[in-house]
């Protein structure tokens, strides 16, 4: 594994079939997000790289090219865990030059994927925080997120917590084809519902609303709606965004499962375009705003940083925030 750095030892286990755990020690847990940046965080900790929710049209699978892995079946299944990130932000955050500054997790894979089932580092990185009375924002897909709500809870009586968790479809099925390594739809309208009962005003991310899969009004309005009954407070909402290294592991599912579609795709995204054009955008924004307002879901809270990373973001990537050659 010459090209990951501090690597401990690699990692299979029957009960993550098909996955493999490249654990490492890392040299950092804070990564300071580049200065031109717009982003209204300048720290992320990333305690995992690659990711088991295998989205397929995940933003962040640039990363994996750095570790000379490919950035499909790979990113999903080949999953670098940082076993020292709790340790390592406990000292980085006792320097005097400190300044308490908000901290973004998920921001790049899921701190909340079924690999934390395993090694649990989200407790050590969320009591690292709250010592420090760090402000941190969780942007997740886990339902595991709720094992941490006590915690999470008194960490937000000590420094800010802003939970927000995403739900891009409604459907059983086109959910669990497309993000086949995550929770249901319902496991996680659930887990906005118990993070409301403890306390937070939980946010959903919409992210990303796929050109004719997921972007009628009525399907709109459906999960607005169940969104709304969980108990979320607002919602933020993006089209899909297919870098360049996506793309092609797009395509493939898209050919696999809706090849009528295939064509139409890309007219939307012709050759090297990544973002769905103006007119698309508009015509999604008539359809799901005036849903936002039916349901009450159209706040944009103050001082939120994952509602500002949305209200920045066009779709699923983070502008100014590239996936960088070395996070160890």
């Amino acid at each position: 594994m010459a090209a990951m750095p501090g690597h401990l030892r690699t990692v299979r286990s029957p009960e993550f079939a098909g996955m493999v755990f490249h654990e490492v020690l890392a040299k950092s847990a804070l990564n300071r997000v580049p200065g031109q940046s717009s982003m209204p965080f300048s720290w992320t900790v990333n305690p995992y790289r690659g990711c088991s929710h295998a989205c397929v049209y995940c933003f962040a699978r640039g990363s994996h090219r750095y570790l000379d892995l490919d950035t499909g079946r790979d990113f999903d299944s080949q999953i670098v865990v940082k076993v020292n990130v709790a340790e390592l932000l406990d000292r980085e955050l006792a320097k005097p030059s400190w300044q308490g500054e908000y901290v973004a997790l998920g921001t790049n894979t899921d701190p909340y994927q079924r690999a934390e089932g395993r090694y649990r580092l989200m407790p050590g990185i969320i009591e690292a925080l709250a010592r420090r009375q760090t402000p941190v924002s969780i942007l997740t897909k886990g339902t595991l997120l709720r094992r941490d709500l006590a915690q999470l809870a008194d960490a937000n009586s000590r420094a800010s917590v802003t939970i927000a968790m995403s739900i891009a479809i409604g459907e059983h099925e086109l959910q669990q084809s497309i993000e086949p390594g995550t929770p249901t739809t319902r496991a996680r309208l659930e887990t906005i519902a118990a993070a409301r009962a403890a306390g937070f005003a939980p946010m959903v991310f919409i992210m990303p609303v796929l050109p004719y899969l997921t972007d009628s009004t009525e399907q709109l309005n459906t999960l607005l709606r169940d969104i709304s009954a969980a108990g979320a407070e607002s919602v933020m909402y993006g089209p899909l965004h297919l870098r360049s290294h996506v793309k092609p592991w797009f395509f493939e599912w898209l050919e696999r499962e809706h090849p009528d579609l295939v064509q139409p795709y890309r007219s939307l995204y012709p050759g090297a375009s990544s973002k769905a054009p103006q007119r698309y955008r508009l015509e999604l924004a008539g359809r799901i705003r005036p849903l936002m307002r039916r349901y009450g879901l159209d706040a944009r809270p103050a001082n939120r940083p994952a509602a500002s990373v949305a209200l920045r973001t066009s779709a699923t990537q983070l502008p100014g925030v590239p996936s960088p050659p070395t996070l160890f």
